[in-house]
């Protein structure tokens, strides 16, 4: 058990949260939520653009050479 976790008047023996630590958590949550969620969208929308774009990409100018080069010794 962490050094003063068990002391900490914000949660009881059984390590669930206080009335206190609810009440004092309260105005946070909807705001924390919103925050979370635009963070979220955000990492999505980077990843569906980045997947997208690198799926427009064109590889038919690449030169794939038809054998393995040989190292030369």
């Amino acid at each position: 058990m962490p050094a003063g976790f068990g002391n900490s008047s914000y949660y009881d023996r059984s390590r669930r949260q206080s009335p206190a630590l609810i009440r004092a958590r309260k105005p946070y949550l909807v705001k924390n939520a919103v925050v979370g969620s635009v963070i979220a969208a955000f990492a999505v929308g980077v990843y569906v653009y980045t997947i997208r774009a690198i799926g427009q990409d064109d590889f038919d100018d690449v030169k794939v050479p038809d054998t393995p080069a040989q190292s030369q010794r």
